[in-house]
């Protein structure tokens, strides 16, 4: 016999939603103000106040990110101090993480080898293997130098990414000046989803690159849609235009990944990202949880679970005919496999399915000179 009593238990079960990393940015450059420290900005901040009162990189570069990325833009800013060293800004990331969680970072401070690159690189394997944290890099590239042509500068250039594999890398040269501020705020704009390129010229035209006029080569001549043209297809990411069509736009959001990668694009990057932070979260709320098991009745059950990421990732909106599509396509039958592979180690695979994107659209016209009819 046992003793009569009643046990209530309040379960869990992890319903809820969980806060948003994308478009939260890290910026880090050299400055006076607050050196050494890392600061939370948003639309509201004072930069004279935060930043100095005289013009910087860093100053006008995370001004370019907020005009860019619009409404409800934040983020954390990190001021190295003027006398650092080229290093400093590795440890900027690491000490920023006490404080910040985001989704990328950017160095407005010119680098003019690959040291920084690879650097970056290690840092995010570095970021996932302690914190579980995803996170890409933009790095801004320095201007051509005095008596410096266009072709001489694109040599540089092409040496300068040769040889590296980084798919969260993104080298972002500083022509006009804002570039990488302009880049991150476009990806960081809340008017489209983490899926989008920056090249979508229905966000609108760039704003605040940081000058007016074309710039020129360290002998005088303006850049050109080839000079761009050749930076893109040597991986770099940069603004272009298009002739007899207001405005400034951008290329594409090009990564380091090697060629043939699947992360060319930082849209793709960024959504397998996005994906992975949150399945890692359901992922924990699974352990030692006896539920998940290897029968029939659990594994189909676990492979909804898990799919719910993807689910929600997929809701799209339909407004007036037109369908504004989700950031992934919906999950299909079959695109989240459990497999045991001991009584205590199981594996979950998961397909992420990104929507087609046109960025070369071909259009032909066919001439009717057929007499269509005569009247009786």
């Amino acid at each position: 016999m046992s003793w009569p009593q009643v046990t209530v238990n309040q379960v869990n079960q992890l319903q809820g939603e969980t806060k948003e990393i994308e478009r939260t940015v890290l910026y880090i450059g050299m400055g006076k103000t607050n050196a050494g420290k890392t600061v939370a900005v948003n639309t509201q901040s004072d930069f004279d106040a935060l930043l100095g009162e005289a013009d910087s990189p860093l100053k006008s570069n995370v001004k370019a990110a907020m005009l860019n990325s619009g409404q409800n833009w934040a983020g954390y800013v990190h001021v190295l101090a003027q006398d650092s060293e080229p290093e400093a800004w590795e440890d900027a990331v690491r000490a920023a993480q006490a404080v910040a969680s985001v989704e990328g970072v950017v160095l407005v401070d010119d680098v003019s080898d690959k040291a920084p690159i690879n650097a970056a690189s290690s840092l995010r394997s570095e970021l996932i293997a302690k914190y579980g944290r995803w996170v890409w890099f933009a790095l801004a590239v320095q201007a051509p130098q005095a008596e410096e042509t266009w072709a001489e500068y694109l040599e540089r250039l092409s040496a300068l990414q040769q040889g590296i594999a980084a798919s969260a890398v993104q080298l972002v040269p500083r022509l006009w000046g804002n570039e990488p501020g302009v880049l991150v705020g476009r990806l960081c704009n809340r008017a489209v989803t983490i899926a989008d390129s920056p090249a979508r010229v229905a966000t609108g035209a760039l704003l605040e690159l940081g000058s007016d006029t074309l710039p020129v080569d360290g002998i005088g001549v303006a850049v050109d849609l080839a000079t761009l043209q050749a930076l893109e297809k040597q991986r770099y990411s940069v603004p272009m235009w298009y002739p007899d069509y207001d405005g400034m736009y951008w290329s594409d959001g090009r990564t380091l990944d090697a060629e043939g990668g699947d992360y060319q694009v930082i849209e793709y990057l960024r959504t397998v990202d996005k994906a992975a932070r949150r399945i890692r979260l359901q992922a924990i709320a699974k352990i030692a949880d006896r539920s998940l098991n290897s029968t029939p009745s659990s594994i189909a059950a676990h492979q909804a679970y898990f799919a719910k990421t993807l689910r929600a990732m997929a809701i799209s909106v339909q407004i007036n005919g037109v369908t504004f599509p989700g950031e992934v396509k919906s999950p299909q039958d079959g695109d989240v496999t459990i497999v045991w592979k001991s009584a205590t180690a199981v594996e979950v695979y998961m397909v992420v399915r990104p929507y087609e994107c046109p960025k070369s659209i071909t259009l032909s016209l066919l001439l009717d000179t057929s007499i269509e009819g005569v009247s009786a």
